[in-house]
């Protein structure tokens, strides 16, 4: 893999970056040690995300105007840095992460306790509810249907890894089509319009009890 990659031994879990330590990340059961997904576009894998060695290419993914127009985290490579260090740095409810599909960096995720977030004031949390961020990173990865397709493999990570989550969350900007045809598809249903302070949002849920069925 060249040195530029911002991904190394993609096979091990990463050491713990960031101010938070094995004992608080169990507030998202381990998100380093829940292992690939299969799918049909090739092996996946959540890599938890380390400043010194993903800042560049999060960044510019951030910067893409496809992805600027929803993140609202364009700008100088700093404004990424700072994001990144707010959550690492925190207890452990958000956890950012790189996603490898084959070996090859090319999304961005984060991991987060939606019973614990700001969102929970938006809408009937239940404990131990999980929510999702994405982002694809390069251009030649969207419009291809993997984000449907990554979703669900999450997703699937998610209600397989955490046994007391009973729902997956997500709450993308209601203009952002794309992005909620790839929830449906990945079995999310459209639960409500959510009125969050930086966004008109739609609530998105993927109920463990649809996995048995899919």
């Amino acid at each position: 893999m060249p040195s530029s990659d911002p991904i190394d031994a993609i096979g091990e879990p990463p050491p713990r970056a960031g101010g938070h330590d094995d004992a608080l990340d169990d507030l998202l059961d381990r998100v380093a040690a829940w292992g690939p997904a299969d799918t049909r576009a090739g092996v996946f894998r959540l890599v938890p995300a380390r400043i010194e060695r993903d800042l560049p290419l999060v960044s510019r993914w951030m910067n893409d105007p496809a992805a600027a127009v929803f993140w609202e985290l364009s700008g100088p490579q700093d404004v990424a840095e700072e994001h990144l260090r707010t959550q690492l740095a925190g207890d452990g409810r958000s956890v950012p992460c790189v996603g490898v599909l084959d070996g090859r960096p090319m999304s961005y995720w984060e991991i987060y306790r939606a019973d614990l977030d700001p969102l929970a004031r938006h809408y009937p949390a239940r404990p131990h509810d999980t929510g999702i961020h994405l982002l694809i990173g390069a251009v030649a990865d969207r419009g291809r249907g993997l984000g449907g397709l990554l979703l669900r493999a999450v997703a699937d990570l998610v209600l397989a890894q955490r046994p007391s989550c009973a729902r997956v969350i997500a709450e993308p900007d209601i203009r952002n089509t794309p992005s909620l045809a790839a929830f449906l598809t990945a079995g999310f249903r459209f639960s409500a319009e959510v009125d969050l302070p930086a966004k008109q949002a739609a609530l998105m849920v993927r109920d463990r009890s649809l996995r048995l069925l899919l």
